[in-house]
């Protein structure tokens, strides 16, 4: 069992995998019949699989992460052994049984991983940086451990505002031209002088400035009433540099705020070390990966089932590999978060996790929400309340694209103009954003639908709603290709 007291489903595992043959390679090793020395204990599951070798392949894999730790040569995470361990898991005590000790191999590694996070919590506690970044920051690794020199530190932070600060002045002048110019004209520059201009963000250390560059760049020729796009594009991107030239003259959240759309963001130590704690059973609503060619970024949607409160886990990693942070949806994890400074704030990093006792332990399966049919979905809202949620959110921080929200009693409407999600209880409907085309499974959703309510789970912008996971009754992504996986 888990520290939440339930075994994973076997769709929960396959969401682990890190592609396709992954997936149909574990999905071979999930038999009793490969696996000796099997058991569970606690966060803890372990072992061994027969290979080509005289000697079976050491699994075990540590559900609070998930970690994984497997003696194959494979450097996909996780491998196919860890993915047939957890799938012959999750079909219950008949494969892998629960109770008992781990194989001295296996305890060994759960010790060290131990170790590292409770090295980490100390350094959160102390505000000194710990041995590591965390789980929010998955590209973050290693660290010096020592305590930093505050000095150099605020040298270097100096040095940095001033770097990004001539980066947002550079980028005045480009969108002064380009509008002195006329946007009319911008589909014939080509991309060459904004891969130039997005270069120099890089540059700046700037990555949320090169990211808004690299968005006005999509935009000439994208398609009908594309010179409107374009000009809001351009009033938010004046509005971000302005904002960061001036923060000394901005409210103390939005000022933060500011700072973390350009690319200024605190460190995960020095965060838990300042930032209040809240302590919930989250819910895991969904996640997304997207890359950028150069770095890939996971996105982990939690809501607090006491709080209520959304929250956002960032995790990355260099491009074909995956991402640290590896908890599949549907799992509910009693830890706690650290929100970043914001005027609304969202993303948040995972501080302690606690195991629940047994007796303390409340029902394993989300709340129903109310009128709805499927037993196993959270609680969720109607499109009006979801569409002030993002006005409300929106009206704190400008840059918003989207707000998470869970919507219920809604159907799935295909149509010549897009897709719907239509409200039967208020008649009211909230068109499905145009570009979630390419990478979601709109007709997965129509055909759990058949027609009736049902509740999903996505972001609502100004472009539309964005949907990412349903339940029928269990949790369902509708993102058609995400790489998913864990750590060693």
């Amino acid at each position: 069992m888990n520290p939440q007291g339930e075994r994973w489903t076997a769709e929960q595992v396959l969401a682990l995998a890190p592609d396709a043959a992954s997936r149909t390679a574990g999905g071979k090793l999930a038999a009793a019949g490969r696996w000796s020395g099997a058991g569970a204990h606690g966060s803890a599951v372990w072992g061994l699989c027969a290979g080509s070798g005289s000697k079976p392949y050491q699994t075990v894999v540590d559900l609070n992460g998930p970690g994984y730790r497997c003696s194959c040569p494979s450097r996909k995470f996780p491998c196919k052994h860890a993915l047939g361990l957890l799938l012959l898991w999750a079909s219950g005590e008949g494969g892998v049984p629960a109770g008992g000790e781990p194989s001295e191999w296996a305890e060994q590694w759960l010790g060290d991983r131990r170790e590292r996070a409770e090295k980490l919590a100390a350094g959160a506690r102390d505000g000194g940086p710990g041995p590591g970044g965390g789980a929010a920051d998955g590209a973050r690794k290693g660290g010096s451990g020592g305590a930093a020199d505050p000095e150099a530190a605020r040298r270097r932070a100096e040095r940095r505002a001033q770097r990004i600060a001539a980066g947002a002045t550079e980028l005045e002048r480009r969108l002064a031209d380009l509008l002195r110019d006329g946007l009319a004209s911008a589909d014939r520059a080509g991309y060459g002088a904004w891969d130039e201009t997005a270069a120099r963000m890089i540059d700046a250390q700037a990555p949320g400035l090169e990211a808004r560059v690299r968005e006005l760049a999509a935009i000439p020729s994208s398609g009908p009433g594309w010179p409107a796009r374009l000009l809001e594009e351009c009033a938010l991107a004046h509005l971000l540099n302005r904002g960061f030239l001036h923060l000394d003259r901005l409210p103390e959240k939005l000022a933060a705020t500011t700072r973390t759309r350009v690319g200024l963001t605190t460190p995960v130590a020095e965060l838990l070390a300042t930032e209040e704690a809240i302590r919930d059973r989250w819910l895991v609503l969904g996640r997304q990966d997207g890359t950028d060619g150069r770095l890939t970024t996971r996105r982990i949607w939690l809501r607090g089932e006491r709080t209520h409160r959304m929250a956002l886990l960032l995790s990355f990693s260099a491009p074909g590999q995956s991402p640290e942070l590896a908890l599949p949806t549907g799992l509910v994890l009693d830890a706690d978060l650290a929100y970043y400074p914001a005027a609304r704030p969202l993303r948040a990093a995972i501080g302690t996790r606690h195991e629940e006792t047994a007796e303390a332990a409340p029902p394993t399966a989300p709340p129903a929400a109310e009128g709805c049919d499927v037993p196993g979905a959270p609680e969720g809202c109607d499109v009006e309340t979801a569409l002030a949620a993002y006005g409300a959110a929106l009206g704190e921080d400008p840059w918003l694209d989207g707000w998470p929200v869970v919507l219920a009693n809604v159907v799935p409407v295909p149509g010549d103009d897009g897709w719907q999600l239509a409200d039967e209880r208020s008649g009211s409907a909230l068109p499905v954003d145009p570009r979630c085309a390419g990478h979601t499974d709109l007709w997965q959703l129509m055909a759990i639908s058949g027609g009736g309510p049902v509740t999903v789970f996505g972001e609502c912008g100004h472009r539309g709603f964005s949907p990412i996971t349903t339940w029928d009754p269990t949790p369902v992504s509708l993102i058609g290709t995400a790489a998913q996986g864990g750590t060693r």
